[in-house]
């Protein structure tokens, strides 16, 4: 097993240098990149992509008077010297290949530079932001499984009952609502005012959360996230209950359950001594989907919704702004949490059944 995990461990250099490359040469081709985005505001465009989407005023009319304006800087054009300036602040004044090693050399020193547009580095905005997606992402998973496993064993020993079929469209209909909706549907309802003020509408902790006794924070704590936590949740709720009844029902029908029945094993002792090993495998495997979908995919949706400053949002904020040095480092994380996530479930695999041998298979 030690071997084994070791060469995972090899192969996540490999892989985090392919994500990683792919990334960057995809960004050489993007327009707006931070010198477009730094001459615009200087032109007084204040947005590179002002004119696709409209955010200008009518193209025609605004390029004719601004022309005739001798004030205006886009109309006589910026000097060579500044956009060289410009370059040279931003990196750019290098080959792409030479920057793309500075910067693999810099991530294996675990520097990820400054931000182009925030007088903070990368690594400082990465620790403040990672509280918020990790609160998100453990309770969203814990309580997804907490409530699932439970729930689909009972479908499965239940299958064709009343409950069984009520639960089901309960959870079908779960399943079709798409998480930003149910989101704002919550938002709507517990914290918009419109219908009932219970929740916070943003925030992770309310303005006075130092004052507070540490109950008093806790209890804090836990009223902030309830909306979020549970928009998060529900998709992730309804797939796994679904897996692990189908899972379970997979392994009832098996011979050996037939065997040990009738040697006299009660069905507490059937299910849970016999079945339950082998059918957690595969909802086991399906732990860093759903950790890895509710942290990374969820998080940038919920975060944006209830104004919750995470790493999700600062992801989409510095693609958006092109601060590469933001999105680079915010992807290495992320790539390096579920590689790392994907060999901590290969090691539950292990511990839910020592049969298993990952060396032996792989031979």
């Amino acid at each position: 097993m030690g071997a084994y995990i070791l060469r995972r461990l090899l192969l996540v250099i490999p892989t985090l240098f392919g994500i990683m490359l792919v990334n960057f040469a995809l960004v050489q081709f993007v327009p707006g990149g931070p010198v477009e985005q730094a001459i615009a505001r200087i032109q007084g465009g204040g947005d590179v992509f002002g004119g696709f989407a409209g955010g200008n005023n009518d193209a025609g009319v605004d390029t004719m008077a601004r022309g005739s304006d001798s004030t205006y800087v886009g109309a006589r054009g910026l000097p060579p010297e500044l956009i060289e300036e410009l370059e040279k602040e931003f990196g750019f004044d290098k080959p792409p290949v030479e920057r793309f090693f500075h910067m693999l050399w810099n991530y294996m020193r675990l520097d990820f530079g400054e931000s182009y547009f925030r007088a903070i580095s990368v690594i400082d905005l990465i620790k403040e932001k990672l509280p918020v997606s990790i609160t998100l992402g453990l309770w969203s998973t814990l309580i997804a499984h907490l409530v699932s496993i439970p729930l689909g064993i009972r479908k499965a020993v239940r299958d064709g009952s009343r409950f069984d079929t009520w639960t089901s469209g309960a959870i079908i209909a779960a399943y079709a609502i798409p998480g930003f909706l149910f989101a704002i549907l919550l938002l709507v309802l517990f914290a918009g005012g419109s219908y009932w003020q219970i929740f916070p509408l943003r925030g992770l902790t309310s303005d006075n959360f130092d004052s507070l006794s540490p109950l008093g924070k806790v209890a804090d704590y836990f009223w902030h996230i309830t909306l979020p936590v549970l928009a998060s949740t529900i998709s992730a709720f309804a797939t796994l209950t679904l897996l692990t009844k189908n899972s379970f029902l997979d392994e009832i029908k098996k011979q050996y359950v037939i065997t040990a029945r009738a040697k006299g094993l009660s069905e507490s002792k059937v299910l849970y001594g016999h079945v339950f090993r082998n059918a957690m495998l595969i909802v086991i495997a399906s732990f860093p989907a759903v950790f890895i979908s509710v942290f990374f995919g969820g998080s940038i949706i919920i975060e944006t919704i209830f104004s919750l400053d995470g790493l999700g949002r600062l992801g989409f904020e510095a693609a958006v702004a092109r601060d590469y040095p933001i999105v680079f480092g915010t992807l290495f994380i992320f790539g390096l949490i579920g590689l790392v996530v994907g060999i901590l479930s290969d090691l539950m695999y292990v511990l839910v059944d020592p049969r298993i041998d990952f060396e032996k298979r792989e031979g």
